[in-house]
């Protein structure tokens, strides 16, 4: 069964709830960091990394690769997920001025969730079930079916990519600093067990979404072709970018180490941090200790 499409593949289409967003952020983060007297000044290098986050997202979800992603091409389903998950997310964290980053998970409730998603377990659990989910059967065809859909499966995927990386960037506030084995180890098991599915792809005999069975209108490639090849695709380029990110990250950590430096040293918004989430138990131990005892039912 297949899931007609009409149109070019190639067809333009305006994403306007994309850039609406993309440029809301792009004018949020030169107003709060390269205005004159900022509270959160950003350096060169976090203006640039900033704004290629920004451009890739944009890249991402708008035309072409967006239209593609939804109704035409598995393979550019793949690149999409591959910008969302592994370089857009980083590239926003390390362009934000990590005061700016302490103010923005300040509130309680963002807190709580920063909390969980930089331990390693949490995150590996949290971006497999994200990554097995939005790419069932079901979850594609909707997504093909509905631009509402189709944003919302994209926003998901890209908040993923934000937990996966959180554990390894220390610039969030009050995340564990795992040492430099911890992460790479960490980022080989994130670069094996979320992308499975690849490996079903590569093997199976028959196109498994009908969303993407259009034989021939996309560069000649057939459905089983586009498959297979997107298979390979995110297997070995999850792997190139999670595997490199490993080995700098232990390369540094061992140039350090023979320096007589600390690569992570502690910094005060760390400590800061803790003595908030500190104070926030002790405030809800308070309260339960008001609560009057339970009756006993006898």
């Amino acid at each position: 069964m297949t899931t007609a499409v009409s149109g070019h593949p190639l067809d333009w289409h305006l994403h306007v709830v994309w850039l609406l967003a993309i440029v809301a952020l792009i004018a949020g983060y030169v107003r709060l960091t390269w205005t004159s007297g900022s509270r959160w000044p950003a350096t060169v290098r976090q203006k640039f990394l900033f704004v290629t986050g920004a451009v890739l997202l944009g890249a991402s979800v708008t035309w072409p690769l967006g239209d593609l992603a939804a109704h035409w091409l598995l393979l550019a389903l793949v690149f999409q997920r591959l910008l969302l998950m592994l370089a857009v997310p980083p590239l926003l964290i390390l362009g934000t001025p990590r005061p700016l980053l302490v103010r923005l998970t300040k509130p309680a409730p963002v807190d709580a969730v920063l909390r969980v998603v930089v331990r390693p377990v949490p995150a590996i659990a949290i971006v497999t079930a994200v990554a097995v989910a939005t790419l069932t059967t079901g979850a594609v065809n909707w997504s093909a079916r509905s631009s509402v859909a189709q944003v919302l499966l994209e926003l998901v995927v890209l908040a993923a990519g934000f937990v996966l990386w959180a554990p390894v960037l220390h610039e969030l506030p009050g995340a564990p600093k795992l040492s430099a084995l911890g992460r790479g180890a960490y980022l080989i098991v994130q670069s094996i067990v979320p992308s499975f599915l690849s490996i079903v792809w590569i093997f199976a005999r028959h196109p498994l979404y009908p969303a993407f069975a259009h034989p021939g209108k996309v560069i000649s490639m057939s459905p089983l072709l586009d498959q297979q090849l997107s298979g390979f695709v995110a297997k070995l380029g999850t792997i190139a970018v999670l595997w490199t990110v490993a080995f700098v990250v232990m390369t540094r950590a061992e140039t350090a180490d023979r320096a007589g430096q600390d690569s992570e040293p502690m910094m005060w918004s760390d400590v800061e941090r803790e003595l908030e989430r500190a104070d926030r138990r002790e405030r809800r131990h308070g309260w339960r200790d008001l609560l009057p005892p339970p009756q006993d039912p006898s």
